[in-house]
């Protein structure tokens, strides 16, 4: 294929979505913009990967097992010591073992009682860094996302960075949580504006190769000749719907196409979002699932510049039958042979291959990555959804949770924080998203959280929490 044209006709599909252009200066929307556009005063990290893990992860069936805890609370799987002294991870987390002298692993992280132990708020709060509103206690999993709502971190570092010559500053994949008729908050730019929203790709079990934007797709067969033509791009252009809710991107309609110009015409991003690119040993070693390429898609991002980079867990509905979870995260039923035979096994390969190929490539230094979940799993086994203790289940646990860092300047190799005897709540030090999502601006230099919202007042983009400086 000739390498002057760009790789449309291959079915990775790449497309530009109207939902924004993290990044790329579109014109502000109402609702707020930057004070400033700041460089990097302090901080390490040029890019952030963040791996959240939808559903919901248990933590102490994994990095904070408790071996000593009573039957009725402690699993059956056993820990095993890892490449850094004093860790410990469960026995079907080997290849991360391997790993642990990168980790930073953060225990008792909490929401102290200020979310509502569902889903819609632990995405907000953890993504966010805010506190849910009393709307997500009125509304529960009804509550939609507000163009008023505080932004997501990806969005506000976005905002934070001078954009990228060709690519978005923000990108999420390989889908945007939400579950028909609702969209999970706390995941777009929000009050900031539609200019920062991430941009968005999607992938599917079934075809992990293939990445497409879901809002303009180009027909097969164009070339970067035919998009030298700006009438051309049109015309090719299947059409765009809008994707959750905000009028913002119907509004810049025309800008949003001119962009869509820019990101379809550049080769640095055919490339970057070209994983079929990589040898077929790298592709196996990420492990060949959604998941599994979308962090090796990740790793292209960052080392081609892009700052913020989100890759949201994806269910695989082909494992419904084997695992109530569908293959995510929310185990209120099986937990522990969905975690044994399916989530554990991909997560192990993807999540300790991303490591290994930022050591060995050098980019460790200067990428965070962040694993993180709405909450955390009930320390005690049983789940009266699924029959109780017979279902093997785990609850919904807000109390406690833990985050891995890795990367960006963090010191590995440690454990900060703990909780007590059975995993149910924090000891000696009580950490919420706040902190967490303040120690991701603190490595990527982003000190200045100023704002000025609608009414021309400044705001603070988050003014709770401190870093934890203490991993540096």
């Amino acid at each position: 294929m000739d390498k002057s044209k760009i790789r449309i006709d291959r079915r990775t599909a790449i497309v530009a979505s109207t939902v924004g252009y993290a990044g790329m200066r579109l014109p502000t929307a109402a609702w707020g913009k930057p004070a400033a556009t700041t460089t990097r005063a302090s901080g390490k990290a040029k890019s952030t990967i963040l791996f959240f893990l939808c559903g919901g992860a248990s933590h102490v069936d994994t990095w904070d097992m408790k071996p000593d805890a009573g039957s009725a609370y402690r699993g059956p799987f056993a820990s095993i010591q890892t490449a850094a002294p004093g860790i410990r991870l469960c026995e079907h987390l080997p290849m991360t073992a391997k790993v642990a002298d990168h980790l930073a692993i953060v225990h008792g992280v909490s929401d102290r009682g200020l979310a509502t132990g569902d889903h819609h708020a632990g995405y907000y709060y953890n993504l966010t860094g805010h506190a849910p509103d009393n709307t997500f206690r009125t509304q529960g999993n009804d509550r939609r996302p507000y163009p008023d709502d505080w932004p997501f971190m990806g969005s506000v570092v976005a905002s934070k960075r001078e954009p990228h010559e060709s690519l978005p500053q923000a990108i999420t994949l390989p889908h945007k949580p939400s579950r028909p008729p609702y969209t999970r908050p706390g995941q777009f730019s929000a009050r900031l504006g539609a200019e920062f929203d991430p941009f968005y790709l999607s992938s599917d079990p079934g075809n992990p190769l293939t990445f497409a934007a879901p809002s303009l797709t180009l027909q097969d067969g164009v070339t970067r000749d035919r998009l030298s033509d700006r009438k051309g791009l049109l015309k090719s252009i299947d059409g765009a719907r809008r994707t959750f809710e905000t009028d913002a991107a119907a509004s810049n309609f025309e800008i949003q196409h001119r962009k869509a110009f820019e990101l379809l015409a550049s080769s640095a991003t055919s490339r970057a979002f070209d994983v079929s690119e990589e040898p077929l040993a790298v592709r196996e070693r990420y492990g060949q699932t959604v998941n599994g390429t979308s962090l090796l898609m990740a790793r292209r991002l960052v080392q081609a510049g892009v700052p913020f980079v989100t890759v949201f867990w994806k269910e695989d509905t082909s494992l419904n039958a084997k695992c109530k979870s569908a293959g995510g995260w929310d185990t209120h039923g099986n937990n522990f042979q969905c975690l044994q035979e399916n989530l554990l096994p991909e997560f192990d390969r993807c999540y300790s291959a991303l490591i290994e190929d930022l050591a060995q490539s050098g980019l460790i230094d200067d990428t965070l990555v962040l694993v993180s979940s709405e909450m955390g799993r009930k320390p005690k086994i049983g789940d009266m959804r699924s029959g109780g203790t017979v279902g093997a289940g785990r609850d919904h646990w807000t109390a406690c949770m833990s985050n891995l860092f890795a990367g960006g300047g963090i010191r590995g190799g440690q454990i900060y924080g703990g909780t007590d005897k059975r995993g149910e709540y924090p000891e000696h030090q009580t950490f919420g998203p706040e902190d967490i999502v303040k120690t991701v601006y603190h490595a990527m230099g982003v000190n200045d959280l100023s704002a000025i919202d609608a009414s021309g007042q400044p705001i603070s983009l988050l003014a709770e929490g401190e870093p934890l400086h203490q991993l540096f």
